[in-house]
């Protein structure tokens, strides 16, 4: 997962404030920063996650719940283990995949904490180790430019059952007016982590065979985004 994004409404590219060169130069140097903080510094993820969203990063994870069924489901990129975590105390018996093994180390503490016996697998969302067929929701929440890999796409449609559902946590936006919130809106927006958002850029998930829309999740000072995804059953229209 990457950390959440930019703020909304997103302006038209006519009236969107010029960034200057020496910003927009930097702007690489925080992606790669957030790239160490899930991997070599994943140990710092949560605190870091906390402070940027001013402490509604999990709250924007546990946003996913109600939309979520089974009994079969994969959480792609599991992170820290938060909502692995919420799912086990709900009852259910998940599996993750993450490439991080830095990440898995943490989510399986998290979660043996909890006296959970975690299904935890390293891997690579493009070429998951499961066989067709295996789960009947996918989730990911925050997930990084993976998920827009058509490879990535193509498995999750693989290894979801016929009727089975895909929900992609995609973007949070700030949407309050405090002097914090402001920044941390900025912030985001400036390091480049959610590009300008239309609906056209479904097109691809839609391309995968999956029938999908989106919806917005409207909290007290946020937006998030929600992708929407159904794999189609045998004998009905795309």
């Amino acid at each position: 997962m990457t950390l959440p994004n930019q703020p909304s409404p997103t302006p038209s590219a006519s009236s969107a404030p010029k960034i200057p060169l020496h910003l927009r130069l930097l702007a690489p140097f925080l992606r790669f920063f957030f790239q160490l903080l899930y991997h070599q510094f994943a140990w710092t993820y949560d605190l870091v996650a906390a402070t940027v969203s001013l402490g509604m990063w999990q709250d924007w994870v546990r946003a996913i719940l109600p939309y979520l069924s089974g009994p079969r489901l994969l959480e792609l990129g599991f992170g820290p283990g938060h909502l692995q975590e919420a799912l086990h105390s709900q009852g259910w018996h998940p599996i993750g995949l993450d490439r991080s093994p830095q990440m898995a180390r943490q989510a399986q503490r998290r979660l043996r904490k909890q006296r959970f016996t975690p299904t935890l697998v390293n891997g690579a969302a493009q070429s998951m180790p499961f066989p067709d067929n295996s789960f009947d929701h996918v989730v990911a929440t925050f997930p990084s430019e993976y998920i827009a890999d058509p490879r990535t796409l193509a498995e999750i449609q693989r290894v979801l059952a016929p009727g089975g559902r895909a929900d992609i946590l995609l973007f949070a936006w700030i949407t309050g007016k405090k002097p914090l919130e402001r920044l941390a809106a900025w912030l985001f927006r400036f390091t480049g982590e959610s590009p300008d958002w239309t609906d056209k850029a479904i097109l691809p998930v839609q391309k995968a065979g999956f029938q999908a829309h989106t919806e917005r999740i409207v909290l007290p000072s946020s937006t998030l985004l929600l992708i929407r995804g159904q794999k189609t059953a045998p004998g009905e229209p795309d």
